[in-house]
């Protein structure tokens, strides 16, 4: 068993489908300091820095913790998970009709040492984007959004936010899995 330093229902259950036994026990990281010290870091590095806190904010011992982390680039700006329905409504606008950049990385950290990690990109074109369609999506998706960087669920109506999506569905969902599932098997916590 593996202890997984997030809360996110996503990561849970991409980890309960792919059969891996965890515990979840949310990182307490101030992610915004962390990333102002980080000015001028490419994306990825800043997910892969915020996915290494989040393992190595979580002690356990003898389990491995691991730790992932998710950020938006349109346009060259990056952006947060929004917090209100109004900025939710602002980062769609922006968004419609642009290409979404989406990096998700992943850490594992064993007895207070990062181990493992690894980054992953994928690329969502955004359609052109009405204001009455961002009205009703968000009447629809509202709150449940706010803890979405990028301001979709790509399992649920978000899906329509998109005309193509280049890369996997597991990066589009906020964690790389199937290079945590190859991690966890070289470090003996699933059958190989």
């Amino acid at each position: 068993m593996i202890v997984l330093a997030s809360k996110s229902a996503s990561r849970q259950a991409m980890l309960t489908a792919a059969g891996v036994s965890f515990e979840a026990r949310p990182a307490d990281v101030d992610e915004r300091a962390l990333e102002a010290g980080l000015q001028g870091a490419r994306p990825d590095q800043v997910a892969l820095a915020l996915a290494e806190a989040k393992a190595l904010a979580v002690e356990d011992g003898e389990r491995p913790v691991l730790g992932s982390d998710s950020l938006v680039v349109v346009a060259d700006r990056r952006y947060d998970k929004p917090a209100s329905r109004e900025e939710a409504a602002e980062h769609l606008r922006a968004f419609s009709g642009r290409v979404m950049q989406l990096h998700s990385a992943a850490a594992i950290a064993h007895k207070g040492t990062i181990v493992w990690r690894h980054a992953a990109l994928a690329s969502l074109w955004v359609r052109v984007l009405s204001e009455e369609f961002i009205d009703r999506y968000l009447d629809a998706e509202w709150p449940e959004v706010s803890g979405c960087v990028g301001v979709f669920r790509i399992e649920g109506l978000g899906i329509q936010l998109f005309d193509r999506i280049e890369g996997d569905q597991f990066t589009v969902l906020g964690m790389p899995l199937l290079p945590v599932l190859g991690a966890l098997r070289e470090l003996g916590e699933l059958p190989s």
